[in-house]
Order: structure tokens, then sequence, then C-alpha cells
């Protein structure tokens, strides 16, 4: 897992890894004893930026990243039971009126972004689009968007949103992280079923990577588990400690990800950044708001549902989190579908229309 950093020695790397285990688990401890959920993921989150933004960025390898988006995608599966198809199905108009709310929404500030230069067109597109972060940035590459522009908006909002899902958690309905003694992190594993559930991801993984599948790492591994469940073959089997390391992994990749040079770059536009995500954030509370009264579902569960951050950052926070897992992940994931399917031609249409600024040589 620990990628020697270009430039530095093998001592230098053992005391840079060292730093941000001591960091991210100090972080991770600190959130807890707040009751934040979620603080396995945001603890080495954050302890990565810290070190990014003094010159000690951390590359997580991509074999680690993808193992722990399959450790991730398996565990919304585990989400997911059978009959979450027919609860959504039940209030299908409802739950699509919502996921295309959200991703209309993001697809309108791209537009205000691009239409005042703020950022160039396919940029401002991917970079407000409600997806999966790291698959926003690879597909903003594959169209034409400026990736390091992309990465701040996409992993800034991610962490904003992780941020204040996790405070709306704990204040909301005082949600805390499950797991913290010795049983709890070491429970009986039904080995039959976690080597099914490893054999799952290893299948995701090796298809993903084939068919160069940008997002197949987290979502092979979730559909396949899904049918397997489906058809009483499987029932995910994820030891606390995996899902403890994958989380950490997610939150390394994503904080890794902010460093001095990207941040002097977009510094120009950050202010209207940061004011395009709080906007899509507090719009999506509203959205949340409304479908809670339509729904039934209590407002927390809604505003895990519309968020419009990464989806495995949410599905770890509403796994700890006292929230209707199945609803929340069933509206990120046909939502993160919908952006899928129609980003490319949002990207096109809109670059189409409005004037594309010169991005600077340094692209």
């Amino acid at each position: 897992m620990f990628l020697p950093q270009p430039g530095l020695g093998l001592r230098a790397n053992a005391i840079l890894w060292a730093v941000l285990l001591s960091a991210s688990v100090a972080i991770s401890v600190a959130l807890e004893m707040a009751h934040l959920p979620a603080a396995l993921l945001l603890g080495p989150m954050l302890a990565a930026i810290l070190l990014g933004f003094n010159g000690r960025a951390v590359a997580v390898p991509r074999p680690a990243f993808m193992m722990a988006q399959g450790v991730v995608g398996t565990m919304m599966a585990r989400a997911m039971p059978p009959n979450v198809l027919g609860e959504i199905l039940s209030v299908w108009p409802i739950v699509l009126i919502g996921v295309a709310s959200v991703v209309l929404t993001a697809n309108a500030i791209g537009y205000v972004l691009a239409r005042f230069r703020v950022l160039p067109g396919t940029t401002a597109v991917w970079g407000a689009s409600p997806g999966a972060a790291t698959a926003m940035v690879i597909m903003a590459e594959a169209y034409g968007g400026d990736t390091r522009l992309v990465a701040v908006m996409q992993y800034l909002r991610v962490l904003i949103v992780a941020t204040m899902a996790s405070l709306a958690a704990r204040f909301y309905l005082d949600a805390t992280i499950t797991g913290g003694t010795a049983a709890d992190w070491f429970p009986p594993i039904d080995w039959v079923n976690f080597a099914g559930t490893l054999a799952v991801i290893a299948a995701g993984l090796v298809l993903s990577r084939i068919f160069r599948l940008t997002t197949g790492a987290m979502i092979l591994p979730m559909l396949f588990a899904i049918g397997l469940q489906g058809a009483g073959l499987l029932t995910v089997e994820l030891p606390p400690v995996l899902l403890a390391v994958s989380y950490a992994v997610c939150g390394w990749a994503i904080g890794g990800r902010f460093n001095r040079d990207i941040i002097a770059y977009a510094a120009r536009a950050l202010p209207t950044i940061l004011l395009a995500i709080v906007a899509l954030v507090a719009i999506c509370a509203v959205y949340a708001g409304i479908l809670s009264s339509v729904t039934g579902v209590d407002f927390l569960t809604a505003y895990l549902a519309t968020s419009p951050g990464g989806a495995d950052s949410v599905a770890i926070i509403a796994a700890s989190s006292n929230v209707d897992m199945s609803f929340v992940m069933a509206m990120q994931t046909m939502r993160f579908f919908m952006v899928l399917f129609t980003g490319p031609s949002t990207a096109r249409f809109i670059a189409a229309r409005v004037s594309l600024w010169d991005v600077p040589s340094g692209r």
C-alpha cells in the first residue's frame, strides 16, 4: 500500500507514511470522540490534505484505491436488499424527479460557471457534475476538460459534502460511529461468504481493467453482489478491520489530490467555485426537505440521498448513521448512472453555447 513518493529516499518515505498514519489515527480518534460519523474516512482525508498543503502530498497506489472502492461497492450492495428495487419502483416518479433535479441543478451551475468564464465549458460541467469524483476527473480528461480544475472542484465538494453530512448526522440524529470495542472490531467471520465477497471484488476489478471501465472498480462488485444476494448465493461478509482500512485508503486518495500546486493554480477561481459548491449543497438540502415530506423518509436519509458528493463517501457516512441506507444508495446509484450517460452530451451541449476562455499555458 505504501507507494514510494518520487524524489524521496527510503527513510524519507518511511517517515512520510508514518506521519500520515499517525495524523490519520489522531484525527480519526478526535472525530470519533466528537461522535462524527465517517471519522474513519474524514480523518485520513484531512491528514492527507494537511500533508499536501505542506508540500508532502502522498500518492495512493491505484490498485489499493481500486480494491478499496470494490470493498465500498460490496458494502453498498450489502445495504441494498433484494426488496429495495420494489420499494424504489413503488415511488419511482418521485425518485426519478429527485435524481433529475440534482443533476439538472448541477448542470445549470456548470453552465453559469462557463457562461461567465469562471471555468472553461467542459471543465465547468464535469466539475459541477454530482457523480463519483474520481470518475468525473477521468471522464473530464477524456472529453477535453482541464483535470486539475475539475479535481479541485470535485474533491473540494466531496470534502465539504462529507463534512456537512457528518455534522448533519451528528446533530440531527445524534448518530455515532459503530464499532469501538474489541468485540466489534473482531467479530466471528463467515469464511465462506468472506471468500465469496473477495471473489466478487476481484472479478469486478479484473473486468473493469479488461474493459477499461472508469468506475467499474466500485460499480461492478456492487452489481455482482446485489445479483448474488438476490439469488440467495451470497451474503456479503466484510470484517470491520477491512472496512476501516478501505475507508482510510479512500480518504488518502481523496485528500492526496489537494496539493499546493493545484490549489495555487485554481486560486483565482476558488471563491466562485466555493460559492457554486455551497449553492449546490444548499439547493440539494431544499430538495431533501421536499423529498422527506413527500415520501415520508426522515430528513437525514433524504439529505444523504440528494447530497452531491461521491457515492463512496456518502455510503460510508450512511453506513455509520441511523438512516435508510438502501434508499440512500438507490438514489445515489441511479444519479451516478444518469450522470455517466448524460455527462458527455451535456458537456458538448454547454461548451458549444458559451465562449471558452484560454486555459493557462501550464496545462
